[in-house]
């Protein structure tokens, strides 16, 4: 079993619950877990992680002194940095580490979370259903891309997931669903044909021609593997007019996403594991950190983020959560086919792909086409009309916390457009920077009182002042646009400079109105969609 070091244990933390602010030495592995009461005597910490209970902030002290006779590698105490800053210092002496615990929060916690990843319980079979959920998912994602009916067989053949069932599966294929295992008479054949000896030599999709003699259709299949370890197989087969040019890409995106969950379920790790890890990693360096230890990926290259949104309309209606949970899976296989460390899960309420250990900083144009594959891909099979946005590559995985807000005004703004459905930030970058002043202007308290007063009062007059300005200050497009006399236009226009004294034709005047426009716009838009 793999050794359990602190960063398993914090990358299973609930945000803010606790921070490592001390390393242990030398990463030393846990192998037990301790309950320590600062009254009591200290037990013998080596190997263990200890939660101190009792005491808190400097208090803790006097027991961490006498625990340190038998260092563990790391110990949990409750309190502020400022608190522990001398606990700190004894700390890093002795080569502990340090794990600062929120004092709101619950021990319980903890010590369950502790007790999970350090001496896990008997998840099998709660474990075992979220792997069938998964896997099942996945084939039939693979089979709406593919247009075929997929399969997921284990190194022994036995099924473990299939897509739904149609009338264009042949013998082998009804005989292995029901038995859940491939009959042997087809084992034998399909190892006469070769697949299983070219399966095992290569990392790549493998056609197998179409036997209609012995009542078998075309297949492509792919091994799934664990380093050098077969895990088991994903079968194709075709249910119509062959298989489409994209079919191998998809494949081995499947591929990637299944040997991920088959190896976590055989390492039996605790059901915390299934958690997304997308807020974690985007809510700072120290959990960036902990989580690509954790789960082995490449912090110090090149990482980027692509936000997936679906609209307004799609978003609020009965199936929303079975849509998101559908396009999640889309890109989960497009996403691992592009980079198999790539991870994928729920941002806010959109769809985020964090793409790591990227080769160099010039991946845009890569990265913009999985976006569009995706996107592409959902439209095609899940009925929906999604809309990407790209957010620049960043130099580390560490530092992808930074483009967060760039990457959400960016898909803000892909929302609004009419002609693409993703972008990257070159498309919309003054678009952005405008966002960002409007969103500024928003945080603060104060407000031109006059022009205030005046856009809450006068929807009509509020509408024009927004038209004028959508417009670029053209009295006739707007007059056009609102259907309306020029004339009209200008004493609207001629009223609200002289009620406000602000005069548009003046840079600054002209922001400032704008500002307060788009702040008015905003609020009669939510207003509206209440209604």
């Amino acid at each position: 079993m793999t050794a359990v070091t602190v960063d398993h244990i914090l990358s299973d933390l609930p945000l803010g619950f606790a921070s490592l602010i001390l390393r242990p030495a030398n990463g030393s592995p846990i192998e037990r877990f301790l309950i320590a009461d600062a009254e009591d005597e200290m037990p013998d910490g080596v190997g263990a992680f200890v939660l101190l209970i009792g005491v808190r902030g400097r208090s803790a002290l006097p027991a961490l002194r006498r625990l340190l006779q038998n260092p563990p590698p790391v110990v949990a105490v409750k309190g502020t940095r400022e608190e522990l800053a001398e606990a700190e210092e004894l700390l890093r002496d002795a080569g502990t580490g340090l794990l600062l615990v929120n004092p709101a929060a619950d021990w319980d916690r903890l010590l369950s979370i502790a007790k999970d990843r350090i001496q896990p319980r008997s998840y099998q079979s709660e474990v075992l259903t979220l792997l069938e959920e998964d896997l099942f998912a996945i084939a039939q994602t693979t089979a709406r891309l593919t247009s075929s009916h997929v399969v997921i067989e284990d190194a022994a053949n036995k099924v473990l997931a299939y897509s739904t069932v149609s009338n264009d599966i042949d013998e082998l294929r009804k005989a292995s669903i029901l038995t859940r295992r491939g009959p042997r008479k087809y084992e034998l054949l399909l190892k006469d044909l070769g697949a299983y000896r070219e399966l095992h030599g290569t990392r790549l999709p493998v056609r197998v021609p179409a036997r209609p003699q012995d009542g078998l259709r075309e297949r492509v299949a792919i091994t799934l593997f664990a380093g050098d370890r077969i895990m088991g197989y994903i079968w194709l087969q075709e249910t119509g007019d062959g298989f489409g040019p994209d079919v191998d890409h998809v494949l081995k995106g499947s591929a990637a996403r299944t040997s991920t969950e088959l190896i976590r379920y055989r390492n039996q790790q605790s059901v915390h594991m299934r958690e997304d890890r997308i807020a974690r990693i985007l809510s700072g360096p120290a959990e960036a950190a902990a989580s690509a230890h954790s789960e082995k990926i490449p912090a110090e290259r090149p990482a980027a983020l692509i936000l997936i949104g679906i609209s307004d309309a799609e978003a609020q209606a009965d199936d929303a959560a079975l849509k998101h949970g559908e396009l999640a899976n889309l890109a989960s296989i497009h996403a691992a086919a592009y980079k198999a460390s790539a991870i994928v899960g729920q941002f806010k309420g959109d769809t985020a792909v964090i793409v790591p250990g990227l080769q160099s900083a010039a991946a845009e144009p890569g990265l913009r086409a999985l976006a569009e594959s995706i996107v592409r891909d959902a439209r095609k099979h899940l009925g929906i009309t999604p809309f990407a946005a790209v957010g620049p590559v960043v130099p580390d995985l560490l530092s992808i916390h930074s483009i967060t807000r760039i990457a959400e005004a960016l898909l803000k703004c892909v929302s609004g457009a009419t002609q693409t459905s993703v972008a990257t930030v070159d498309d919309f970058e003054a678009e952005i920077l405008f966002q960002e002043a409007v969103q500024n202007f928003a945080s603060s308290t104060f407000r031109h009182r006059t022009l205030s007063a005046l856009l809450r009062d006068d929807p009509e007059l509020a509408e024009t002042l927004r038209t004028y300005f959508e417009a670029s200050l053209d009295v006739a497009e707007c007059a056009q646009r609102m259907k309306l006399h020029k004339n009209t236009v200008y004493y609207r226009i001629s009223k609200a400079s002289r009620v406000t004294g602000l005069d548009f034709g003046n840079p600054r005047d002209s922001l400032v109105a704008m500002l307060h426009i788009q702040e008015w716009a905003g609020t009669s838009s939510q207003q509206s969609g209440r209604k």
